[in-house]
């Protein structure tokens, strides 16, 4: 058989051998589950972020962090409002010009320092996050290994069931391992 009739026979029984070959690892795939079977579980990375005892420790020291800055916006902010009312009851064109440059003047202030705080507090919480980060993969991987799994996947998924998820167990397992006063 010449070289494009053996090329033309193989395009016209393709579709047959994609059938056989799905056949085949159909028959195949309950004799590798029955020789050993797969464990695989799923964690859900945004809830273990949000409730790690690490992060939560992490956000109430930022909270102390940035108490007394936030307090001197709130000073700002009440002597801008002084500011502003003080304009409204003068009488003075003057003196209102004065007072609505110095307004003016605190208020863009206050902004800045508003915008600094937040990229502060953003940088300083992605600081925390990553400094969590090696406790919480190495959770999930000792917890992996004590238990079996052979995969862990984490968010997002498209859907998981609630039997393989392990967000509970890591999250306790996290808790134990936190150390009060850290």
């Amino acid at each position: 058989m010449p070289a494009s009739a053996l090329t033309r026979a193989l395009q016209r029984y393709r579709p047959i051998s994609v059938l056989v070959l799905l056949l085949c690892v159909c028959l195949m795939a309950p004799a590798a589950q029955a020789q050993g079977s797969t464990r695989i579980g799923y964690v859900d990375m945004q809830r273990l972020l949000s409730q790690a005892p690490q992060i939560l420790e992490a956000r109430s020291r930022l909270q102390r962090e940035f108490d007394s800055r936030d307090a001197d916006l709130r000073v700002d902010n009440a002597r801008l409002a002084e500011l502003e009312q003080r304009i409204e009851r003068s009488s003075d064109s003057d003196e209102q010009a004065t007072l609505t440059r110095q307004a003016e003047a605190l208020r863009r202030s206050i902004e800045r320092t508003r915008q600094r705080l937040r990229e502060e507090l953003a940088s300083r919480v992605d600081e925390e996050t990553e400094s969590a980060w090696p406790a919480i993969n190495d959770a999930i991987a000792e917890h992996g290994r004590e238990h079996g799994y052979d995969l862990i996947l984490t968010s997002p998924v498209a859907y998981v069931s609630g039997r393989i998820d392990l967000t509970d167990d890591i999250l306790a397992r996290l808790r134990s391992q936190q150390t009060p006063g850290r």
